[in-house]
């Protein structure tokens, strides 16, 4: 009799230990969400020294990795964790994908204590790279720093032949990063714990599942629709005649 209670309150135990770590992992995707839609607003509303405004335009998707800690990136041991949406051909942004960023070359962020990331994909092969559900930054999928400057002329060559401009906030300052030979890989948790179930990137990229029920997914995509929509806007003020 001791051993079957025994063997009970194992189970017990166990089970009631999943139900925390899965809740636990349903606030941390919710939490990474609202602190991707932050990021989103400090970054993209930056007046002068943030992401040029024709990059913006011209963006197929948009990955962030909000917040990286001092420690958890040095030689060999570099790793965060980030949400990645991408415009659907009717104008409006995908449901939110998880993924995880490691490996590659940060240099210009070593010993920082709070990092941003954005990356920008600008290209159909960028895209197409992102809607995999593992891959490498770097040989045939190409990136570069980004230009800086919200009225900077982001030049020629990215237009022609880099899929990925990538971006950094450190301190409130805000510049290019070399990604070269970082992984992105699909965060298969996270999905599950936000989604009840394990959508590919193909299947949340592409708009074959609805944004889900949560505020911070919306949050998070409204987010990058206002900066949108105020790129938007300050063309068209751009392009009004001067009134005499």
């Amino acid at each position: 009799m001791k051993l079957r209670i025994a063997v009970w309150l194992s189970v017990f135990l166990v089970g009631s230990l999943g139900v925390a770590r899965a809740d636990q992992t349903k606030t941390d995707a919710v939490d990474r969400l609202q602190s991707s839609a932050k990021s989103i607003s400090e970054i993209l509303a930056a007046p002068d020294k943030g992401i040029p405004d024709e990059v913006l335009k011209g963006a197929k998707c948009i990955a962030v990795v909000p917040s990286l800690i001092k420690g958890a990136f040095f030689v060999g041991g570099k790793h965060g964790r980030g949400v990645s949406t991408c415009r659907l051909p009717n104008g409006k942004w995908s449901a939110p994908d998880f993924f995880d960023i490691s490996g590659g070359s940060f240099g210009l962020q070593f010993g920082a204590e709070d990092v941003q990331l954005v990356i920008m994909v600008m290209t159909d092969d960028g895209m197409r790279h992102l809607l995999n559900n593992k891959f490498q930054i770097g040989g045939t999928a190409s990136a570069t720093a980004g230009p800086v400057g919200r009225t900077a002329q982001a030049g020629v060559s990215w237009k022609v032949d880099t899929d990925f401009l990538t971006y950094s906030r450190t301190h409130g300052l805000f510049a290019g990063i070399d990604l070269g030979g970082a992984w992105i890989e699909h965060d298969k948790d996270s999905t599950v714990a936000l989604y009840g179930k394990d959508y590919d990137n193909t299947q949340l990229l592409t708009g074959k599942v609805a944004v889900p029920a949560v505020p911070a997914a919306h949050e998070f995509l409204a987010e990058i629709h206002k900066a949108e929509l105020a790129d938007h806007n300050k063309s068209a003020r751009a392009t009004q005649p001067t009134q005499p």
